[in-house]
């Protein structure tokens, strides 16, 4: 018969993992005591034959035994480390009712539990991706001087953006979530319902009615979270106790971070990392060409870590690479390495919306600015980017998309060189419309010689009465902060850029009639407008970087 051992092993295999040398032991079902009096659980992960070695801490609302306590705990251990892997409140067994993002005070008494362990070392660590990497930021400035290393992939210090993007609501990632969340009662819960959540999301959301109604719809019965999100907009306190953002350049442990090009947190991931340079430290930093649940980032994640761990905790730095920054350039398909973020050589290069469905780096001429009417009740689609959970490749031929009356193309002539992006994108728009409290959707493509357009990166930004105040004649100057990027565009390649004014479900319609976003029935349609004038010469802006040197053929 098969022991447990080698079957945790063979489960390490079988996640594209690998296994340490060493043998492992757990223990089940720790009791780590909260200060209010709940009791949270945790598995602990031992390698034999290895003296108190450091300790890497997860704390996860997705259980800690399966898949998580392969990735988390029996491969962290198998490579002489002990692991903790603990579920947070309310979930797997952790007594209380699960708050989600209210994980200060738990995570803080786990690590005063873990020190008061007779089999602690005296460091430790913690790793792990999105959700468990937000509970890193919520104690990392205040965890001690025995925290000797964070691991976190595809999070940032606050979702308070992420989830209101450019003023928007978030929708179908915060329904996903819940209805994931909401359904994960057992082991084996999470792969089924990884699957499922996001199609219960979809069709809750394209079914019609009120927002405040999706949770029901899609999981059977309303969800305080989602009602939260919906009720509490960016400004309001409900977000304050729940961002870290203000204590991420105090953190003064060594930070490991990965991020995907086309993650949904990815460009607040990137301000942690600017709030970590900005406090003199030197986080490392990789970017792939990954979603959020990509299975090759959480693989090669674990591989990145140990050599964190090591490094950190084992005062082995031998397989650290030399340059903290490593991105990977989408259409080059190559990996690259930098000293920092922003690369360095980055200048920031204008391409101006023209006339006739141009783009250029030239001025615009004297036009008239292009017109289409948003129709909220028939809301412009999300075709690829990206998403928190789901089956679709983030990035899709966006043709029939542009087929649409309600959005409008610009394309700049065939490239006659390479050109490359690396770093953030932004959208410098002039616009007007009928309606004070409307949204706008910019998103980069790149077209191939075959004429397939292919999305790269987007922003959205929501408008609201006197953000900004329009001019005399009505007209709104407006910066939509897109991803950012890192692409090459091959010569006889074309940039694109689209304007339009939804991206359903990903993000809700905007009804125009500035209601409350939860319980809006009444839609009105928007008439908008983007010029392109030398008085008004709205464009997009690069990160233009000058291509690498070629390398030497092997002779």
């Amino acid at each position: 018969m098969v022991g447990t051992g080698m079957l945790r092993r063979l489960g390490v295999t079988a996640l594209g993992l690998r296994n340490g040398p060493h043998k492992v032991e757990v223990t089940r079902d720790l009791e780590v005591p909260t200060d209010d009096g709940v009791t949270l659980l945790a598995d602990h992960y031992a390698p034999v034959g290895v003296d108190r070695p450091p300790t890497v801490l997860v704390r996860s609302p997705y259980g800690r035994r399966g898949p998580f306590g392969l990735m988390c705990g029996q491969t962290f251990a198998s490579h002489g480390f002990q692991a903790v892997v603990q579920s947070v409140r309310g979930g797997f067994g952790s007594g209380g009712v699960f708050e989600p993002l209210d994980e200060r005070e738990d995570g803080l008494a786990t690590i005063e539990w873990l020190k008061r362990q007779p089999w602690f070392g005296g460091t430790f660590a913690m790793h792990g991706p999105s959700y468990l990497g937000y509970v890193q930021w919520a104690v990392a400035a205040e965890a001690g001087p025995e925290l000797r290393a964070l691991a976190m992939q595809v999070t940032a210090s606050s979702f308070r953006e992420a989830v209101n993007v450019g003023g928007t609501f978030a929708l179908e990632a915060a329904l996903t979530w819940v209805d994931l969340t909401a359904r994960m009662k057992h082991p084996l819960s999470g792969v089924t319902t990884g699957i499922m959540s996001p199609r219960r999301a979809r069709r809750a959301a394209l079914s019609g009615k009120p927002l405040a109604e999706l949770d029901v719809l899609a999981t059977g019965e309303q969800q305080k979270f989602f009602q939260d999100l919906l009720t509490h907009g960016p400004d309001t306190p409900f977000w304050d106790r729940r961002d870290f953002t203000r204590t991420v350049s105090e953190v003064s442990a060594p930070v490991n971070m990965i991020g995907g090009w086309y993650d949904i947190f990815l460009p607040w991931q990137m301000k942690d990392y600017a709030a970590l340079r900005a406090g003199g430290r030197r986080p490392y930093l990789t970017i792939g060409p990954w979603f959020h649940a990509d299975g090759r980032m959480m693989r090669g994640s674990v591989a990145e870590s140990l050599d964190w761990f090591r490094a950190h905790l084992l005062d082995d730095p031998s397989a650290l690479r030399e340059m903290p920054v490593r991105l990977f350039v989408t259409g080059a398909n190559e990996w690259r390495e930098f000293p920092d973020w922003p690369v360095p050589g980055m200048r920031e290069e204008r391409w101006h919306l023209h006339p006739d469905g141009g783009l250029s780096p030239d001025a615009p001429p004297e036009s008239e600015p292009d017109r289409y009417r948003y129709d909220p009740e028939h809301p412009t689609p999300f075709l690829g980017g990206p998403t928190l959970l789901g089956d679709n490749h983030p990035v899709a031929d966006q043709a029939r998309l542009e087929r649409r009356r309600d959005v409008l193309t610009f394309t700049s002539s065939e490239l006659t060189d390479d050109l490359e992006i690396i770093g953030p994108v932004s959208a410098d728009l002039w616009v007007r419309s009928d309606r004070e409290n409307t949204d706008f959707v910019v998103r980069l493509c790149d077209v191939d010689e075959e004429g397939v357009s292919l999305n790269l990166c987007e922003g959205m930004r929501r408008l609201v009465p006197g953000t900004p105040d329009p001019d005399d004649e009505g007209v709104r100057r407006i910066a939509v902060e897109l991803w950012p990027a890192g692409h090459r565009f091959r010569r006889g390649h074309r940039i694109r850029v689209q304007v339009c004014s939804g991206a359903y479900p990903r993000v809700s319609r905007n009804p125009g009639t500035g209601a409350p976003i939860g319980t809006a029935t009444d839609y009105l349609t928007a008439d908008q407008e983007i010029f392109h004038a030398p008085s008004h010469p709205s464009a997009i802006l690069l990160p233009r970087v000058d291509l690498p040197a070629p390398t030497d053929s092997p002779a």
